[in-house]
């Protein structure tokens, strides 16, 4: 089912409701990256075609400059947030990497599909397919549900994580790769505050994770996900309040929200063959403490 909203930054709501603290407002973090040299250069990305989805804005735009500076070839998914997209392309551009903005509304399995097989078309492989197209859509409490929200919520944060990946199955099993979902911290604790659905979508892409790893691992395709805390980026601004933002803080050990900076390490890690070759249906928790299961 369509909707209009965008939906490139996807991070977890947190979903822990406590009382409000005096902290300091928490707003985002826009992305500033650029493409310097790394410090550190992981050699077996180099040349990697990756596709990202929702990818402009938030976690997945820092992605893109990361696997960017990597030397990977990026595919640059996004919806609604075209400048961004161009603008984002351009840095990578101007840094000598190679990119591909490529537009798709994913709650539409069609135009997934499209997606994927456009950016894999055009680097004529596909090595690495990171699925972080999601969405809230609202918080919207279970008591208030209606049948064409949940529609909504799962078709785009669960139907679009397995409509990409078969997709992509039969570019990666040419010569092995890996698949990197982002779930989030709402998908083990139930989130709150409306975003139970949003939780329950992000539950179903770890358990997928787990069970696609197992049937793609015969092919050399490694399955990971990282599962995001409280990040401050855009999607906060839009679904949770100042007095929400600082009861989430409050609960997390190192004292701040994450910036979309704080996840790209885990995402990398999981794409490299020579950091994590024998890792593979797992899910990593990057939250600052937040939750440790």
């Amino acid at each position: 089912m369509s909707t209009a909203r965008s939906y490139e930054e996807q991070e977890s709501p947190g979903g822990i409701d406590v009382p409000a603290t005096t902290t300091a407002p928490v707003t985002s973090t826009p992305v500033t990256s650029t493409l310097v040299t790394p410090t550190l250069v992981i050699p077996d990305l180099a040349g990697k075609a990756v596709l990202i989805t929702g990818a402009s804005t938030g976690i997945g735009a820092a992605l893109a400059l990361a696997y960017a500076a990597q030397k990977c070839r990026v595919a640059l998914h996004y919806n609604s947030s075209g400048a961004a997209a161009e603008n984002l392309a351009k840095t990578i551009r101007n840094g000598g990497g190679e990119v591909f903005p490529v537009q798709g509304d994913f709650s539409i399995a069609a135009e997934v599909e499209r997606v994927v097989e456009d950016s894999a078309q055009h680097f004529g492989r596909l090595d690495g397919l990171v699925n972080n197209a999601g969405g809230m859509l609202g918080r919207v409490p279970y008591a208030e549900l209606t049948e064409a929200h949940y529609d909504a919520v799962m078709d785009l944060n669960a139907r679009s994580v397995l409509t990409a990946s078969r997709q992509a199955m039969p570019w990666l099993k040419r010569q092995g790769g890996f698949i990197v979902n982002t779930s989030s911290i709402a998908a083990r604790n139930g989130a709150g505050g409306g975003a139970g659905l949003y939780g329950s979508a992000k539950a179903f892409v770890s358990n997928v994770t787990r069970g696609m790893a197992k049937e793609l691992i015969g092919f050399n395709i490694r399955v990971n996900a990282v599962a995001p805390g409280t990040i401050a980026t855009a999607f906060h601004e839009r679904y949770s309040t100042e007095e929400h933002m600082r009861a989430m803080v409050a609960t997390i050990p190192q004292g701040r929200a994450g910036t979309p900076e704080d996840c790209v390490g885990a995402y990398l890690f999981l794409s490299s063959a020579l950091l994590s070759g024998y890792i593979t249906g797992q899910v990593i928790e990057v939250n600052g403490g937040q939750l440790m299961p």
